[in-house]
């Protein structure tokens, strides 16, 4: 009789921003290598993930060709995946090519007692982040109609301040709805985000909020205005409890950067 695990694995890559080719390098870094890299270095760990989150920003150049690549590096992998919206993407095209059973743009999965609700922060034109009343609002049907489910929110934009000033400006704008309405669901664990090209581990309440390197290049830390850090690009990945717990870590690759430009005003 096979044993039941007591936890489930996932696994988070983000803000990979995907050429139009994959030849193609953005300041200076070839993003689908270390894309892809990244992703290998996942799949050789002693572990078997039943969900993968891309959290957003899966485009610098979002289009069909540079979606069509994402899937073609994803699909072979085997494992659901779902893919979120971040400011570089066209949501449209996302959800158009990245459309199959196992690889999709979907809103929530339900692996044993626990949801994973995946919500949109995306303002169209803009690098800003809002969760708006209709995303408010599946996500409390959500919680409403499933009270026995552990809950993990995935999103793209960050809903605590990281530090950095400039990175900031772009916070999710009604984050205090957002903690407003999770407040009232104490099955509500924790929230995963992208979007800031670095680590973070904080606590609000009962809930933690995990942020994650990009599987490109990152941003420094606590920094004023745009800069670059050349930290080697990563992942996370989480085991969700049968109790409600969560266990999480960063991983990054063992190998350093290359290429990055030294001091780029923006991308």
């Amino acid at each position: 009789m096979q044993e039941i695990s007591p936890y489930l694995s996932i696994l988070q890559l983000t803000d990979p921003h995907i050429m139009e080719s994959p030849k193609a390098t953005l300041l200076g870094v070839n993003t689908a290598y270390y894309f892809n890299a990244v992703i290998a270095h996942a799949m050789n760990l002693a572990r078997h993930f039943d969900l993968c989150l891309v959290t957003g920003d899966l485009a610098q150049d979002p289009c069909v060709e540079s979606y069509q690549y994402l899937f073609s590096q994803l699909q072979p992998l085997n494992i659901p995946i779902r893919c979120l919206p971040g400011n570089h993407d066209d949501f449209d095209i996302m959800q158009t090519v990245l459309c199959t059973e196992t690889v999709n743009c979907g809103k929530r999965v339900v692996l044993g007692n626990w949801q994973i609700l995946n919500l949109n922060s995306q303002i169209i034109n803009s690098p800003d982040g809002v969760i708006s009343t209709k995303e408010l609002a599946f996500l409390e049907h959500c919680l409403q109609n499933h009270p026995d489910l552990f809950t993990l929110i995935a999103l793209h934009h960050h809903c605590l301040p990281t530090g950095s000033r400039w990175l900031d400006k772009m916070i999710i704008k009604n984050a205090r709805d957002l903690f407003t309405l999770i407040n009232r669901y104490p099955k509500v664990k924790a929230i995963i985000n992208g979007h800031i090209h670095q680590a973070m581990d904080a606590q609000i309440n009962d809930v933690q909020v995990l942020s994650t390197p990009s599987t490109c290049f990152q941003f420094r830390p606590e920094s004023a205005t745009f800069s670059l850090d050349d930290t080697s690009p990563g992942y996370r990945w989480l085991n969700l409890y049968n109790d409600g717990s969560i266990n999480s870590e960063v991983v990054r690759l063992p190998e350093p950067l290359i290429g990055l430009q030294a001091h780029p005003k923006g991308y």
